[in-house]
């Protein structure tokens, strides 16, 4: 199989570490090992006891059973920690998926949730998120593109970029029309923890057999440098993965999977800073949006740490984008990387004075080709 290029990926090299001021990122700031020990207790003397020895295959034990207390799992067998999201995405796929199956996807999507499957050989059809339904998923425009042959459906909620997600009634809904079609369902639930109005999601691999259920230390968590993600789902789901997991692989790191079981046993030490300052950064937006709405248009994100506003007179933001970085020093992330070269993914997950900052000089950089265009 070959993989395109994703053109977010190839963005975020040429700009995410040459600029100072994040306003494209998709997780929340991350922490300094300093701020991590402070927060979790960790004393220098338990790492010192590391062994840089190989993991077991599904992950070390004390990380899973980590995770299967914080989501109710329950039973440590349904869980394989994996490298980040990516690899959980890309074994289930390849395990479950093979040419010429039909694959509903979740459009616009985060790029290895449709590559992967196209590069498989698998036809794609693609649940639209509609701008002008405020990208708020539909359920009736979901029913026709599933069919008997349907294999997979693959989502992502909360949304990366648009924010969107499901409401509770449409989640359930969500999971019958899924079963009745006897279909694999690949949840990738990055942000399910990350929410501002509404408590979150449960979790659809603890009511649905044939799903795969996938989150990250790197969205919500504001860790992902240890690249660690996980994927719950039925242990003969997850016996499948493992030979790609062996030529992938093999097994995690024993320190970044000993952070991560530190980081998930007291999540809510980690979550509460974090979605505070997210949700401080997302009032902040949304002041601005109201302030400079002339220039700006958006619907509010009901959870994760992105937005994706468009902006008045631009069809196209990579120039604009491309300007930031370059002069501004201001990452931002054009939405061609989702199919809405009209967009841009706005971050406001990061630290919050440089995010007033940075939506500052996007603000000048606007107003100077409003007036241009004047």
């Amino acid at each position: 199989m070959r993989l395109p290029h994703a053109p977010l990926e190839d963005w975020m090299r040429d700009f995410y570490f040459d600029t100072k001021i994040d306003l494209g990122s998709s997780g929340v700031q991350p922490w300094s090992l300093s701020e991590l020990r402070r927060l979790l207790g960790i004393h220098p003397a338990e790492l010192d006891a590391l062994t840089f020895d190989d993991s077991e295959s599904y992950g070390g034990r004390e990380l899973r059973e980590a995770l299967a207390v914080r989501f109710g799992v329950g039973d440590t067998d349904r869980i394989m920690a994996t490298h980040g999201s990516t690899e959980a995405i890309f074994v289930a796929m390849n395990a479950l998926l093979t040419s010429g199956d039909e694959v509903v996807v979740v459009d616009p999507a985060y790029h290895s949730l449709r590559s992967v499957a196209e590069a498989i050989g698998c036809r794609l059809k693609r649940w639209q998120l509609r701008p002008e339904d405020g990208f708020r998923p539909s359920l009736d425009n979901l029913r026709p593109l599933l069919t008997s042959r349907t294999r997979m459906v693959v989502v992502n909620f909360p949304h990366n970029p648009t924010g969107a997600t499901l409401t509770r009634d449409q989640f359930d809904e969500f999971l019958d029309l899924v079963a009745d079609h006897g279909a694999y369902l690949l949840w990738d639930g990055a942000f399910t923890e990350l929410v501002y109005e509404t408590p979150p999601l449960p979790d659809p691999a603890l009511r649905y057999e044939r799903c795969v259920s996938i989150g990250t230390m790197s969205k919500a968590y504001g860790l992902p440098g240890t690249r660690i993600g996980w994927c719950f789902a039925a242990p003969e789901i997850l016996e499948t993965f493992v030979p790609l997991r062996d030529a992938i692989s093999i097994c995690l790191s024993p320190l970044t999977e000993f952070f991560a079981a530190r980081a998930v046993s007291q999540a809510d030490r980690i979550l509460d800073v974090r979605k505070a300052q997210a949700a401080r950064n997302r009032q902040q937006l949304a002041d601005w949006v109201q302030r400079d709405s002339d220039l700006v248009s958006w619907t509010q994100p009901a959870g994760g740490c992105t937005a994706f506003p468009a902006f008045a007179g631009i069809e196209d933001t990579e120039d604009l984008c491309r300007e930031l970085g370059i002069h501004h020093d201001v990452l931002l992330v054009p939405g061609s990387g989702f199919g809405h070269p009209d967009r841009v993914r706005l971050g406001f997950g990061g630290d919050e004075v440089t995010f007033v900052e940075g939506l500052e000089r996007l603000r000048l950089v606007l107003r100077a080709r409003r007036g241009a265009w004047s």
